[in-house]
C-alpha cells in the first residue's frame, strides 16, 4: 500500500482556509468572456459525486483501468479524480487518428493493452471508436452516468485500496498506434512535484499556472494541474486550438490572471515570435500586457533554438518578462514530464555561441549519466563527449504496463533508464541533446540530425508549405535500395496549382543540398495524414512506418502526375541550332538530363557555382567558335538558355546557321535568386568590382529574392565611375527599378559596405523606408586604407582574392611589383600565378589587366571618403583582422549598431567553407530586423 495518495494533494488544496483563490479557471472555448470557476473545494465534492456514480456504472471495480476520452479541460479533470476517488486508475487518452483503419487498430490495441479497460468518453465522441463483428468496448457516456440514480451519496470509495502504488497510466505515442501504457506511481509524481517546486519557488506568491495543453500529456498532469495544486494555486486551463490560432491571447491572459509558470513547445514559440515581429510597439498594440509575474516560461519536447529564446525574450521584454524566464528543458512521459531545467537562458547560451539551448542540470529526485556505445556509463565528469543519456531516481517510472518485453529493454542492467537521445555535458555540466539514436540519418558515411535538417526547411520559411507541418527521416530509395533523406510536408497550395508545387520542391531540394550535399526525396500530403501530438509535435516514426507499408503510394502517385504535368506545360524546347549547343554545354556543366532541361530554366535556380559559370562561359566559346569572348557580366544577366540566345544574336534569334554575336548594355543588377515573398537583399561588389563571390551565398535563400550589384567598366564600352556619388547614383537607380517601395535590405561584401551605406542614406533621405544595411566586414573610414592601394597593390589582392597566388606569396611579391611599369608587374603575377587555377577562371591576360584596372578605379575614388549622416540600422559582420575596427558604424546608425561575428578571414568568410555559416548568421540578422 502507498505511503501518500495524490487525493492528499487535492484534499490539502481544498481544506486550505486561507487560499482566496478559485482554484481552476477555465476557458474551454478560447472566449475570455466565457469562462468556468472551480475553487478546489468544489472539485472535490464534484470528483467525490462522480467517483459514487463510476463506482455504481456497468463493468467497474476498484483496480480497474478507466480511459478517459474527453475534448475538453473540464471534463477530464473532474473525470479524472472521480477515477482517482473511486480507486480506479485513470488513463488519458489522446485524440485517434482520422483514418477510420488507424481508429480500429488504436482502440483494439488499447483493449488489450490495458485488459479491456471502462472507457468514459461524452455522447458527441462516441463516433471516434469504431465498432466492428467480435469487437466489442466497455463505453460509458459521462451523460449515461449523471442520469444513474444515487439515493445517497456515499463514500464507501475511499474504503478501497490497491495493492501496489499505481496512480496513472500514461500512453506513449506509437509509430503503428501501439502506444506503451507508462506506469506512474503516486511516490513519483509527489517526487516530481517536490522537485519541480525547488527548482525555482513560484514569484511572486499567489501567482497562477496556465496550462494549454491535454490531460494526455503528461506535461499538463504534473507541470501544471498536479504542481499548481501541491503549491495551493491558481491554474487556469485554455483550449490549445483558441492560442494556436490566436497566440496573443496567450499574453492576455497571462496578464490577465497573474500567471506565474506556464509551458509552451517550440513550435508555439515560433508563433508567438512571428507575432511579434509583426508588431512595431508590442506594448500599445497588446493593450497594457503586464509579463512581470511570469518566472517560468517553460519548453521542451523538441530542441528550441537559442536564436528564439533571444529574440523571444527581448521582444517580450517591454512588456515586463524577467531576463531568465524562459527555462528549456528535459523531460518525458516515463520522468513525469519535466525533470533536468536549464535556468540561466539565454544569457549562457549566447555566451556559450550554442545553436540550440543546452537543457540545464537534474532537479531533486532524477539523476542522469551519459553512456558509450558499449552501454559503460563515461566518467560523469567528461565534457562533450557524445553518448546515450541514461536517467535514474525518484521521479522516474519503473516499468510499462502489460510490456515485460519493452520494459527489460528501457532499462540497463544496473537501473538506468535508456531515454534513446544521444547527448554531452557541456564544460558547466549542462546537459546537451544531439539527437534521437535512432532518428540519426547516414548518407554516404555522414550522419545528419533530422531535427536540424527540419530547422533548416522551417528558417526558410519556404512558400507553399504549413508552418510546422515539416518532418524528415531517412528511407531507402527503390531504383538504388541506398538509404536516402525523405522530406514529408502539408502543403498549403491547393492540389491543382502546379506551379508553387514544384516551386515548393525546389526550394525545399536546395536547402537540402546545401545542408547535406544529397537531393533529397519529397513527398507532399495531407493534414490527416500528418496528425500532431498535444505538444504540437509530428511523428517522424509514424509517417515513415505509413510510407514503408506503401499506405502513402496514393500520395506519391498523385504528387508524380502533377510533377508530370506542370514540367509538359512548362517544358519548352530549343527553337534553333545556338539554342541546341547552348543546352548540351548547360547540361554537362550542371550533370543534367538534356531532355529535361527547358529553354527557360534559369541556372541560378539550379545551384550553378561561380566557378561552373566561368567554366560554361569557356565551353561555350569553344562551342559555338565565337570571334570574341563571351562578358561574363553577359552569361550573368542572362541565366537562361533562350535570353543568353537572343543577348548573343538578337537579330536572328530563330536562325539555325547565322554565328552569334554578343549585344548587350550595362545593367548593375544581377538576379542571383528571383523566388521568394520576404523583402529582396542587394548585395554590392567588393573593391575588385565582381559579384561571384556572392554565387555561393545566395543558393541559401529560398525565401527571399537577391540580387547583386556588378560594377561598371568591365565591358569595352563601359566607362568607370567618376566618382562614388555617381556610383550611388547609378545603384540607387537600379534598385528602385527593381523594387520600387521598400522595406529595403541592402549588404555590401569589404568595399561593397561603403557603397552600401552611402545608397541607404539615399533612400532614406528620400523616404524611403530601409530596414536592413549590412557591413561585410569593413569600418567606416577608409580612405587611409584606400591611398595606400596603387595599381601593384590592386594587382596583388586580386590575385589573391582569386586564389591565383597564396596570401604569403603575394607579401613576398609586393616589394618587386612596386618597383616595376604596370604591364611588367602583370607579367610577373602572371608568371607566379597558377595556371589550373586560370584555366579554371578563363582568365586572359587582357581579361586580368582589365579587371585590375576595375580594381584600381573604384578604391581612387575613396581616397578621399570621410562617411557623413546616418542610417537607421547598422549589422556589421566581423571576421578578422579588421574586428576591432568595426564598432566605429555606431556613431553613423540611429539605433544600437549589432556586430555579428563570423567564421573565418576578410577574404574566405564568404568562401566554400565558411559560407553555410556565414549564411545562418545574415539570415539571423535579417529577422532579428523584421525583414
Amino acid at each position: 500500500m502507498a505511503s501518500f495518495h495524490i487525493k492528499h494533494l487535492l484534499e490539502a488544496s481544498a481544506q486550505d482556509p486561507n487560499s482566496p483563490y478559485p482554484g481552476l479557471t477555465f476557458y474551454d472555448t478560447g472566449d475570455q468572456a466565457l469562462e468556468t470557476n472551480l475553487s478546489y473545494a468544489d472539485l472535490l465534492a464534484t470528483a467525490r459525486r462522480y467517483a459514487a456514480l463510476v463506482l455504481k456504472g456497468p463493468g467497474f471495480v476498484p483496480g480497474k483501468i478507466v480511459v478517459l476520452y474527453f475534448n475538453n479541460h473540464f471534463d477530464n479533470i473532474t473525470w479524472f479524480w472521480a477515477s482517482v476517488l473511486a480507486n480506479g486508475i485513470p488513463t488519458p487518452c489522446p485524440g485517434f487518428s482520422n483514418s477510420h483503419e488507424q481508429r480500429i487498430r488504436q482502440t483494439e490495441h488499447l483493449q488489450s493493452l490495458l485488459d479491456e479497460p471502462v472507457i468514459l468518453t461524452q455522447e458527441q465522441l462516441l463516433d471516434h471508436f469504431p465498432t466492428r463483428d467480435g469487437f466489442k468496448l466497455q463505453l460509458r457516456t459521462i451523460e449515461s452516468l449523471k442520469e444513474l440514480k444515487i439515493e445517497k451519496l456515499h463514500h464507501s470509495y475511499e474504503d478501497h485500496h490497491r495493492h501496489d502504488d499505481l496512480a496513472v497510466l500514461m500512453l506513449t505515442s506509437g509509430s503503428t498506434g501501439k502506444s506503451k501504457a507508462v506506469c506512474i506511481t503516486h511516490e513519483q509524481i509527489l517526487a516530481s512535484v517536490r522537485g519541480k517546486a525547488s527548482v525555482r519557488p513560484l514569484s511572486p506568491p499567489g501567482t497562477a499556472f496556465l496550462n494549454w495543453i491535454g490531460l494526455d500529456h503528461v506535461a499538463n498532469l504534473t507541470e501544471i494541474h498536479l504542481h499548481a495544486m501541491s503549491l495551493g494555486a491558481q491554474q487556469v486551463h485554455v483550449s490549445a486550438s483558441a492560442l494556436v490560432v490566436k497566440p496573443e491571447l496567450f499574453l492576455h491572459l497571462l496578464s490577465k490572471h497573474k500567471v506565474g509558470r506556464t509551458f509552451a513547445p517550440n513550435f508555439f514559440f515560433v508563433r508567438l515570435r512571428d507575432m511579434l515581429l509583426q508588431l512595431e510597439d508590442q506594448k500599445s498594440k497588446l493593450g497594457g500586457v503586464d509579463l512581470r509575474h511570469l518566472t517560468w516560461l517553460g519548453t521542451g519536447g523538441e530542441a528550441t533554438t537559442v536564436e528564439t529564446c533571444a529574440l523571444l525574450t527581448r521582444l517580450l521584454k517591454p512588456l515586463g518578462l524577467p531576463e531568465n524566464a524562459i527555462a528549456p528543458g528535459f523531460g518525458m512521459t516515463e520522468t513525469c514530464a519535466g525533470a533536468i531545467y536549464n535556468t540561466s537562458c539565454p544569457a549562457h547560451d549566447l555566451e556559450q555561441g550554442y545553436e540550440f539551448a543546452n537543457l540545464g542540470q537534474c532537479m531533486p529526485g532524477i539523476s542522469l549519466r551519459i553512456s558509450n556505445s558499449s552501454k559503460e556509463a563515461m566518467d560523469p565528469d567528461t565534457v562533450n563527449q557524445h553518448g546515450e543519456l541514461e536517467v535514474k531516481g525518484d521521479v522516474v517510472f519503473k516499468k510499462y504496463y502489460n510490456n515485460a518485453e519493452a520494459t527489460t529493454d528501457a532499462f540497463t542492467g544496473d537501473g538506468w533508464f535508456r531515454t534513446g537521445d544521444q547527448a554531452c555535458l557541456d564544460a558547466e555540466g549542462n546537459l546537451v541533446l544531439v539527437g534521437r539514436k535512432k532518428d540519426t540519418i547516414n548518407i554516404n558515411g555522414v550522419k545528419h540530425s533530422p531535427h536540424e535538417l527540419e530547422l533548416a526547411i522551417e528558417d526558410a520559411q519556404i512558400e507553399g508549405i504549413k508552418p510546422s507541418y515539416v518532418v524528415c527521416f531517412s528511407c531507402l530509395r527503390v531504383e538504388t535500395k541506398e538509404e536516402t533523406i525523405c522530406i514529408a510536408y502539408a502543403p498549403s497550395y491547393a492540389s491543382d496549382d502546379f506551379n508553387s508545387r514544384a516551386t515548393t520542391r525546389s526550394a525545399i531540394s536546395r536547402v537540402i543540398v546545401l545542408e547535406t550535399g544529397a537531393a533529397p526525396d519529397i513527398l507532399p500530403l495531407d493534414t490527416t495524414v500528418m496528425q500532431k501530438s498535444a505538444l504540437g509535435k509530428l511523428s517522424r516514426g509514424q509517417i515513415k512506418t505509413a510510407l514503408d507499408q506503401g499506405k502513402l503510394n496514393a500520395f506519391h502517385d498523385a504528387d508524380q502526375i502533377a510533377l508530370k504535368k506542370y514540367k509538359a506545360w512548362n517544358f519548352i524546347p530549343p527553337a534553333n541550332n545556338t539554342e541546341q549547343i547552348l543546352r548540351h554545354q548547360f547540361c554537362d556543366i550542371l550533370d543534367m538530363n538534356v531532355h529535361e532541361f527547358s529553354v527557360n530554366a534559369s541556372l541560378y535556380d539550379m545551384g550553378i557555382t561561380s566557378v561552373q559559370l566561368i567554366r560554361l562561359k569557356h565551353q561555350i566559346e569553344e562551342a559555338l567558335s565565337l570571334p570574341t569572348p563571351i562578358s561574363i557580366h553577359t552569361l550573368m544577366v542572362n541565366p537562361t538558355i533562350r535570353s543568353l540566345a537572343t543577348s548573343l544574336n538578337p537579330s536572328r534569334t530563330n536562325s539555325a546557321h547565322d554565328s552569334p554575336v554578343e549585344n548587350q548594355s550595362y545593367d548593375p543588377v544581377v538576379t542571383l535568386q528571383s523566388a521568394g515573398h520576404k523583402s529582396p537583399l542587394f548585395l554590392i561588389h567588393p573593391g575588385v568590382g565582381e559579384i561571384l563571390v556572392f554565387f555561393n551565398l545566395a543558393k541559401y535563400f529560398s525565401d527571399r529574392p537577391v540580387h547583386a550589384l556588378r560594377a561598371r567598366e568591365f565591358e569595352a564600352n563601359e566607362a568607370c565611375f567618376a566618382s562614388i556619388e555617381e556610383a550611388v547614383a547609378c545603384y540607387y537607380d537600379a534598385i528602385k527599378r527593381v523594387q520600387p517601395t521598400g522595406p529595403y535590405a541592402i549588404a555590401g561584401y569589404s568595399y561593397g559596405a561603403m557603397l552600401a551605406f552611402e545608397t541607404a542614406k539615399v533612400l532614406t533621405m528620400r523616404g524611403d523606408h530601409v530596414g536592413f544595411v549590412g557591413s561585410f566586414n569593413l569600418p567606416p573610414h577608409i580612405k587611409f586604407r584606400m591611398r595606400q592601394l596603387d595599381w601593384g597593390e590592386c594587382l596583388l589582392h586580386l590575385a589573391y582574392f582569386l586564389n591565383l597566388i597564396s596570401e604569403s606569396h603575394s607579401s613576398q611579391l609586393s616589394s618587386a611589383v612596386s618597383t616595376l611599369p604596370r604591364p611588367k608587374a602583370l607579367d610577373l603575377v602572371l608568371s607566379q600565378a597558377s595556371e589550373d587555377r586560370a584555366k579554371e577562371l578563363s582568365l586572359t591576360r587582357p581579361s586580368f589587366a582589365k579587371w585590375v584596372d576595375v580594381a584600381f578605379g573604384l578604391q581612387s575614388m575613396a581616397r578621399d571618403y570621410e562617411p557623413r549622416g546616418s542610417v537607421p540600422s547598422i549589422d556589421v559582420f566581423a571576421a578578422v583582422p579588421l574586428a576591432a575596427h568595426l564598432n566605429r558604424w555606431g556613431e553613423f546608425s540611429k539605433a544600437e549598431t549589432r556586430i555579428h561575428n563570423v567564421e573565418g578571414a576578410h577574404y574566405t568568410m564568404l568562401s566554400p567553407d565558411h559560407v553555410g555559416s556565414f549564411q545562418k548568421v545574415l539570415k539571423k540578422a535579417l529577422k532579428s530586423r523584421g525583414l
